[in-house]
């Protein structure tokens, strides 16, 4: 259930594995490589280049329903769609993302019709966000960190820190006031990431708001409310807010009794195992699941990887492989460095490449995340060869 990075690379790989009876429901009839977002808003990439049809990804064997879900029947193991139709399976695995949770901060989607708020995390705004940031010579911009759930969260810091890196190199960083509104006391909550982060903030002169959220936008005041641990903030003139909507699990998955509480209403399932703790034959990677990690991209890999075995484990009746939490937050420092940031569930470091510290911005690591890994992701990624 979903045709994201989890369900498409998903069913590749259990099609590779021998299984012949896959079938992926999606509405969507395009698809997108998400991280690449970041670099549109950053005025590094296009939409053009993160876009492709589904019935481009969908890989061949596998039976795609265009329809959205209505409602899981977990007892009768089947799926209603909007459409009408029933699916009954014997294994369903949940990936359907997160949605947006408009209703949490009054005004910011009214902001957003109106264009003076923007972010990478809603596709149909991402565009207008590099044009809105590169045109400001002063004024007032504030960014956000979503709080969690959110699809890596701290990558939402991307923006930031490429639109303060042109702003210095045009001269004009001076002349603005950047607020970052963080949900956390730090930006990632690893000591290792954050010394460096920390450090970047001074030295571009950010004025970094913790353990604060937005509370409520008004767009013809160009104001943001923000809740802080002292109290209600609230920050007027703001020429433009690069502010991330908070997230939520789809509502089909608490109404079905797969989580543990009604909001955010992530699919209850043990974090190493990827397995349902209320069913067994069902299972949930990716955002809308609760793996007691911040998901990522780089997290997903390993999480098909693991699924992918425990699936015929399951059937076979052997024993199931565990999936420790891997997650990897690549953060650019400058519009030409990275820091990638990968750990394990508890915080270890968990280098990709042996011997590196993944805490340390690297210029190739930016090279590879804006060029290298799109392709891996097409080419391989996608059809279940990683």
């Amino acid at each position: 259930m979903g045709g994201g990075n989890a369900g498409i690379s998903l069913a590749a790989r259990l099609l590779r594995d021998g299984f012949d009876d896959v079938t992926v429901v999606a509405s969507s009839p395009g698809h997108r490589y998400k991280p690449l977002l970041n670099y549109v808003a950053g005025g590094q990439s296009t939409m053009a280049e993160l876009e492709r049809p589904m019935a481009d990804v969908v890989p061949d064997g596998c039976r795609w329903v265009r329809d959205a879900v209505e409602s899981v029947d977990p007892a009768a193991m089947t799926v209603r769609t909007r459409g009408g139709l029933t699916l009954s399976c014997a294994t369903l695995v949940l990936c359907p993302g997160l949605v947006e949770d408009w209703d949490a901060t009054p005004g910011l989607q009214s902001a957003y019709a109106e264009g003076w708020a923007a972010s990478s995390y809603v596709p149909g705004s991402t565009p207008t966000v590099w044009p809105r940031l590169s045109s400001l010579r002063s004024g007032s911009v504030v960014f956000t960190v979503p709080p969690e759930p959110a699809s890596c969260g701290p990558t939402a810091l991307k923006p930031l820190f490429m639109a303060c890196d042109s702003w210095r190199r045009s001269g004009v960083l001076a002349d603005l006031q950047v607020r970052l509104v963080l949900p956390a006391a730090t930006a990632t909550g690893l000591p290792e990431a954050d010394r460096y982060l920390e450090d970047a903030f001074a030295d571009l002169g950010v004025e970094v708001l913790r353990e604060s959220r937005i509370e409520r936008v008004d767009g013809d005041l160009h104001s943001v409310t923000l809740a802080t641990p002292s109290g209600r903030r609230v920050l007027e003139d703001v020429d433009f807010a690069h502010a991330v909507p908070h997230y939520r699990a789809p509502r089909f998955i608490a109404e079905a009794g797969l989580s543990a509480d009604a909001t955010p209403g992530l699919v209850d399932v043990d974090p190493e195992t990827l397995r349902s703790r209320r069913h067994d034959s069902i299972w949930a990677i990716g955002d809308a699941a609760d793996l007691a990690t911040r998901p990522s991209g780089g997290g997903l890999r390993k999480q098909v990887n693991v699924l992918a075995k425990n699936i015929a484990a399951a059937r076979e009746g052997k024993r199931l492989s565990r999936y420790d939490g891997y997650t990897v937050m690549p953060i650019t420092v400058t519009r030409r460095t990275l820091m990638l940031n990968e750990v394990t569930r508890d915080g270890s470091p968990s280098p990709s490449v042996p011997f590196i510290d993944p805490f340390v911005p690297r210029r190739w690591q930016w090279f590879f995340d804006r060029y290298g890994l799109p392709q891996v992701y097409w080419r391989r990624i996608l059809r279940g060869r990683v």
